[in-house]
């Protein structure tokens, strides 16, 4: 077992670490608590204060540039959570588009890697949608506290993806353990590559990224969707519309307003509206799905060769 240096000079006393402490909040006893980062946090956290979780927020606002040695230390214990997908189970989902959702994402750090991986919960692969397709009630969202979450699952951080609006016409999906959020429950459905980032809200608009997921997504023949086209020219299919907790706008008015809504695409991008011709059947390759989010938070899938059988 790793022993931990737990003399706070600054202090003056011995601090007594709590029996279960995950090595993060071990880091609230001081800077040489956790061997393997003491130099992380004297070269990136000198000067902030002990306590209320300053620490473990100065280190998260640092992850890409920790040692390996110290994320891999953070990364101990593996949250349970990280199982949830081990034994998760096919489920077809029929008439989803439109279907009202929100996604609770579990995040810690891939000890093999150093990046963040996120753990992905799904309230469309709930059983019993009711028949106005919403599966997330508003009451109910506004029950979650995400602090609360964090503590209860022991992970570094919590993020809540929507409420949005699900796009495609039915999907497949791998279902594995049913979580609690609030009032909630949602099962879960994917894992996700942040990277380095905590937040599932703090991807870059119109930067891709990867989830691992291998089922199939279906757009049907004659559906009308919101389409982007990239400077490399791939093609990517809108497949959820962000609600917020506040929405601005519903999904009819933003399809009314047409491309011109968008006023931060990357120089050689544009947006097209488009009634399919056929069938965009997407099952990603090798289990990789690759996906995108724009200027709103809407999150577009890449379509073409390794992710769909056809290019709008």
């Amino acid at each position: 077992m790793r022993k931990f240096a737990i003399a706070i000079a600054s202090l003056g006393v011995v601090a007594n670490l709590a029996y279960g402490e995950t090595t993060w909040e071990k880091l609230e006893h001081g800077a040489d608590v956790v061997a393997d980062c003491a130099s992380d946090v004297h070269q990136f956290c000198a000067d902030v204060e002990l306590g209320d979780g300053r620490i473990k927020s100065c280190m998260a606002a640092h992850l890409a540039d920790l040692s390996g040695s110290c994320l891999k230390a953070l990364a101990e214990p593996e949250p349970a959570v990280f199982s949830d997908g081990d034994n998760a189970k096919p489920m077809r989902i029929e008439n989803s588009h439109r279907m009202r959702f929100i996604e609770m994402y579990l995040a810690g750090i891939d000890p093999d890697t150093g990046d963040i991986i996120a753990e992905c919960y799904g309230t469309y692969a709930n059983p019993n949608i009711p028949a106005d397709k919403d599966s997330a009630p508003q009451a109910q969202v506004e029950t979650i506290d995400m602090e609360q979450v964090k503590k209860e699952y022991g992970v570094l951080g919590v993020s809540m993806n929507g409420p949005k609006l699900w796009l495609p016409d039915w999907f497949d999906v791998d279902v594995g353990k049913v979580r609690k959020f609030g009032d909630m429950v949602a099962p879960w459905t994917a894992q996700l590559n942040l990277g380095k980032k905590l937040d599932v809200n703090k991807v870059t608009p119109y930067k891709s990224f990867t989830i691992a997921r291998k089922s199939a997504v279906n757009w049907n023949k004659g559906t009308t969707v919101m389409v982007i086209d990239d400077a490399d020219g791939n093609t990517w299919i809108m497949k959820g519309f962000e609600l917020g907790m506040h929405p601005e706008r519903t999904y009819d008015e933003f399809m009314a307003a047409g491309p011109a809504i968008f006023k931060q695409l990357p120089a050689g991008w544009k947006a097209r509206i488009v009634t399919l011709e056929q069938d965009n059947h997407e099952v990603p390759e090798n289990g990789v799905a690759t996906i995108m989010a724009d200027e709103f938070f809407n999150v577009y899938d890449k379509t073409g060769p390794g992710m769909s059988n056809y290019k709008p």
